[in-house]
C-alpha cells in the first residue's frame, strides 16, 4: 500500500512540475513578446515624423511611403492576434527598408540633420527589435520544444496549448546585398 501512495505521490509532484513548467513557458513568450510589442510601438510611432519628413523630397517614391503609412496604421488597429503582429512587422521591415533604400537618391534629404536623426533612431529601434525577436523566438521555441516533447506534450494536450510563430526574416531580406547597385546609387 505505501509504495503505490509514493508512487502516486511521485506521479503527481511530476504532473505538478510539468504543468508549472509549460505555464512559465507559456507566460514567458507572453512577455517576452509584451517587450517586442512595446518595441515596435515605438517604431510606428517614429513612421509618422519619418514619412512626414522625407514624404516632399520623395515625389517619385510616394507609394511607398503611402505603404508604410498604411501598413502603420494597420499595426495600431486592436485585436491583433500575435502571429498578425509577426506577419505585419516583416511587411513593414521591407517597407522601411524600401524607403532607406530610395532616400540614397537624394542627396539634399540625406544632407537634412532631422531625418538623419530620424533615420538613426529608427535604425536603434531596429536594432531594438532584433534583440527582442531574438529573445522571442528563444522563449517560443522552448515552449514548442515542450509542446512537442513527451512527456510534456500530453499536458499541453490537456492544457490546449497550440505552437506559436517565430519572427523570421522574409526570402527578401536572405538575399545577397548587390554591392554594384549600391555604387550605382551614390
Amino acid at each position: 500500500m505505501v509504495p503505490f501512495f509514493i508512487t502516486l505521490g511521485v506521479l503527481t509532484l511530476i504532473t505538478i512540475l510539468m504543468y508549472n513548467s509549460l505555464i512559465g513557458k507559456k507566460n514567458q513568450v507572453d512577455n517576452i513578446f509584451a517587450g517586442v510589442d512595446t518595441v515596435l510601438k515605438k517604431r510606428f510611432d517614429l513612421i509618422p515624423n519619418l514619412v512626414a519628413s522625407v514624404e516632399r523630397y520623395m515625389e517619385h517614391e510616394k507609394s511607398i511611403l503611402e505603404k508604410v503609412t498604411e501598413l502603420r496604421s494597420s499595426a495600431m488597429k486592436p485585436g491583433m492576434s500575435n502571429d498578425q503582429k509577426v506577419a505585419l512587422d516583416a511587411k513593414l521591415t521591407n517597407a522601411l527598408g524600401s524607403i532607406t533604400i530610395a532616400m540614397e537618391n537624394y542627396p539634399d534629404l540625406k544632407a537634412n540633420e532631422n531625418i538623419m536623426q530620424l533615420i538613426r533612431t529608427l535604425n536603434e529601434i531596429e536594432e531594438q527589435i532584433s534583440a527582442a525577436r531574438r529573445a522571442y523566438n528563444q522563449a517560443v521555441t522552448d515552449l514548442n520544444n515542450a509542446i512537442e516533447m513527451f512527456p510534456t506534450n500530453i499536458m499541453a494536450g490537456w492544457m490546449q496549448l497550440q505552437r506559436k510563430v517565430l519572427f523570421e526574416i522574409t526570402v527578401k531580406e536572405r538575399q545577397n546585398v548587390n554591392v554594384q547597385e549600391l555604387f550605382n546609387h551614390s
